[in-house]
């Protein structure tokens, strides 16, 4: 029998029942052993990498993801993962105690259920909650008596008794007595290894101050310290403050950028010099615009939630105003750079040199790239992009992709927008010109920044 069967026939030997109607039955004794100690439901950036800490900190891991094509490209090791994880990734797939699964009731057969799941914004920068309400669902539809519960999905503030507390109460299973329930904000910082999760500490706010215990002992075994708050709501805040203050911070940095070419001044100078102060002062670099997962979109979640309360946050709204801004200020830049040579958008060929959302991921969602591409086409370039990670993308409804050899595209103009670690920019040196949105190209004759 394999593995998943075992578990299978386990799940429906364990898992507390339920009525037609969908409320518990009458409880029954706790769970006393579980199949693994911990599930983790997503298998994305947070979720595969954080299965694999908890594997290395001597944790029983069960990866759940709804496609099977996520899970096969992990199984194949061709997941985007930091070097350093591609090897947990490989220890991981020979352990008989990890094991990887769309089949959601076997979630029952763990002692602990983690949710990382994607939250993003639609069009209108309205969070979209489908993806996450859909997981909590499930988990809380195979929750059995025992079991922590700990959401990490950044999301608005009462999330976590909206979509976890509060249903599973209705299956008559109470949090901090049946079942412990907590909030836990990933700190993941995809594509760098400056800090390994080892060495992030981690902030958990429980539904109850029994459900903070519980998970303040999960997590403290894997990390390094574990930041206790007295609710979950306070956890949730503090996700949404850290990405705020790094938005913020950078439609700061854009604007001085801004500033200082007016002046005259080289904007790299002014905050090289600033970040010699030891004390009151943070850097943040100015670039092309933000993408990601995160800055794009978490403080959409606070501003949403606020607009419901008719409260206003006139920094945090301009902020976002200013990234959103920030793409068509590259168009513009180019614009402008190629009518001083008498030529410009029109009928000129146009090159980015990286489009993924941030050096050394294999990820495009909130690209600037993608907005940048659109708009010079809009106004009749002819455009393209290099990116070793990025094989193909679509701009304004087409297919597009990667330019094998950029010295064949004949470009008028590069705008340099990623700066992969791996990336070979000697090229650079052939083209007309070049707009370093990166402010990290050396200085060169046929280079500006933006």
């Amino acid at each position: 029998m394999t593995l998943q069967n075992s578990l299978l026939r386990e799940t429906h030997q364990n898992a507390r029942p339920i009525s037609p109607a969908g409320t518990a039955l009458p409880p029954r004794q706790v769970q006393s052993t579980f199949q693994f100690d911990v599930a983790v439901v997503g298998m994305g950036y947070v979720g595969l990498p954080t299965s694999l800490a908890l594997r290395e900190a001597g944790y029983r891991v069960l990866g759940v993801d709804a496609s099977e094509q996520r899970l096969q490209t992990i199984r194949e090791l061709r997941a985007d993962l930091l070097a350093g994880d591609r090897g947990r990734l490989s220890r991981a797939l020979a352990d008989p105690d990890f094991a990887l699964t769309s089949d959601s009731t076997l979630l029952a057969q763990a002692s602990a259920v983690i949710i990382a799941v994607p939250t993003p914004v639609d069009e209108h920068l309205v969070p979209e909650l489908n993806i996450l309400r859909g997981a909590c669902r499930t988990v809380v539809e195979h929750a059995v008596a025992g079991q922590l519960l700990i959401l990490t999905s950044t999301t608005y503030v009462g999330s976590t008794r909206d979509m976890l507390a509060g249903p599973l109460r209705a299956r008559g299973l109470e949090p901090g007595t049946d079942v412990y329930v907590a909030f836990s904000p990933e700190r993941i910082n995809p594509g760098v290894d400056d800090f390994s999760q080892e060495e992030v500490p981690r902030v958990v706010g429980g539904v109850t101050e029994a459900c903070g215990h519980r998970a303040e002992a999960l997590l403290g075994k894997y990390v390094p310290k574990v930041h206790a708050v007295p609710t979950a709501e306070a956890a949730e805040m503090t996700k949404l403050l850290e990405n705020t203050f790094r938005a913020v911070n950078i439609a700061l940095a854009n604007e001085f950028s801004t500033i200082c070419t007016t002046l005259g001044i080289p904007v790299m100078d002014v905050i090289d010099a600033a970040a010699t102060k030891p004390f009151g002062f943070m850097r943040f670099v100015p670039g092309p615009g933000v993408g990601g997962h995160c800055i794009p979109c978490d403080p959409h979640y606070l501003l949403w939630q606020l607009r419901g309360n008719r409260v206003t946050a006139p920094v945090i709204e301009q902020a976002m105003q200013n990234i959103a801004a920030r793409p068509r200020q590259v168009v513009d830049r180019a614009r402008k750079i190629l009518s001083d040579k008498f030529r410009g958008l029109a009928g000129t060929r146009v090159l980015l040199a990286g489009v993924a959302y941030k050096p050394d991921v294999e990820d495009v969602r909130e690209s600037p790239a993608l907005e940048i591409l659109a708009g010079l086409e809009a106004e009749g370039a002819t455009v393209g992009y290099v990116d070793p990670l990025i094989g193909g993308i679509r701009v304004n409804g087409a297919s597009l992709e990667a330019i094998s050899d950029p010295e064949t595209f004949g470009a008028d103009l590069v705008i340099m927008h990623t700066a992969h670690t791996e990336f070979n920019l000697d090229w650079l040196s052939t083209v007309p010109v070049v707009l370093d949105t990166t402010y990290r190209l050396p200085a060169a004759a046929n280079t500006i920044q933006l």
